[in-house]
């Protein structure tokens, strides 16, 4: 068992609200999920300055100054680094696959959690509010942001194992469920060159999500194709630069509730977690149907 919440926001005057709202959502999954958090935002203009990149880190060797020092060297551009244990934050005037490439090359143990020109990604183990107030969570602005408390049941209980996923570029995916036939999934993406990061059954879908992505296929049709390949229980939410979307399997056993106005577009494991949302009460609000995949663009 585990939660998700998400929000789209429509209106802009909402945008300096963006992390105060999410960090109340996520709260009221805390008990779907204790082990450990995650939490994605877009467009926050402290951790993703406009006209840069941001990348973030699991398992930084080194305090960030130190490890933004030796990217702005070895880069010939400044890059900015924030410590946020144990995330890390480095944006700088670069191409987001540059700077992760770089990160790569010169701290190769540290773990690429996210990447992008609008994306930030936080993670850690431990209740899921304490880290989101850690984070500054509360304080950060934007127009979309994803967040996932997590009770393992298929890897072990770490910052790593935790969602989102966020493998491809200003994407992200987070999953309540699990998928059954992932390793042999896992397999084919292997032989088509794909790498993996962990054991999670999550960053399968993610992957798989993210290469049809590359390959130009849209999002719709992704989680289309992710329907007709994944066997499980599952309800995903995935966010990209300019979309938020919401599938669900065949069964659909695993909770989902999606609620909508002109000014926002939520989802989440259970109704409470939307509660507290501005303008709720005139909100249309449905659960997702089976295998219907539901997209909202910017």
């Amino acid at each position: 068992m585990c939660g998700i919440v998400g929000l789209h926001l429509r209106e802009p005057s909402l945008y300096p609200q963006l992390g105060a709202l999410l960090t109340d959502m996520l709260g009221q999954m805390c008990d779907r999920g204790p082990d450990s958090a995650g939490m994605a935002i877009y467009g926050d203009q402290t951790w993703c300055p406009i006209g840069e990149a941001t990348v973030s880190l699991l398992d930084c060797p080194v305090p960030a100054a130190d490890l933004a020092a030796t990217l702005s060297a070895s880069l010939d551009t400044a890059i900015t680094g924030i410590d946020l244990p144990p995330t890390t934050i480095l944006h700088g005037a670069i191409g987001p696959e540059d700077l992760a490439a770089a990160v790569r090359s010169v701290a190769p143990s540290a773990r690429v959690i996210g990447f992008g020109d609008d994306l930030t990604v936080l993670k850690g183990v431990g209740d899921p509010l304490d880290l989101a107030n850690r984070f500054g969570l509360p304080s950060a602005n934007g127009w979309q942001g994803v967040a996932h408390t997590r009770m393992a049941t298929e890897s072990a209980v770490t910052a790593e194992g935790s969602h989102p996923f966020a493998v491809g570029p200003d994407q992200c995916l987070v999953h309540n469920g699990s998928f059954s036939n992932h390793m042999s999934i896992k397999h084919q993406l292997e032989r088509d060159g794909v790498v993996f990061d962990s054991a999670n059954d999550t960053e399968v879908g993610a992957r798989f999500v993210a290469k049809q992505l590359a390959e130009g296929v849209d999002l719709e049709k992704a989680l289309l194709m992710l329907n007709d390949t994944f066997d499980g229980f599952y309800t995903l939410l995935v966010s990209t630069a300019d979309s938020f979307a919401v599938v669900r399997d065949a069964i659909s056993c695993k909770p989902a509730v999606i609620a909508e106005t002109d000014q926002w577009v939520a989802m989440a494991s259970e109704y409470r977690a939307l509660a507290n949302l501005p303008g709720v009460d005139n909100a249309r609000i449905f659960e997702p149907e089976p295998e219907e995949v539901y997209v909202w663009h910017r």
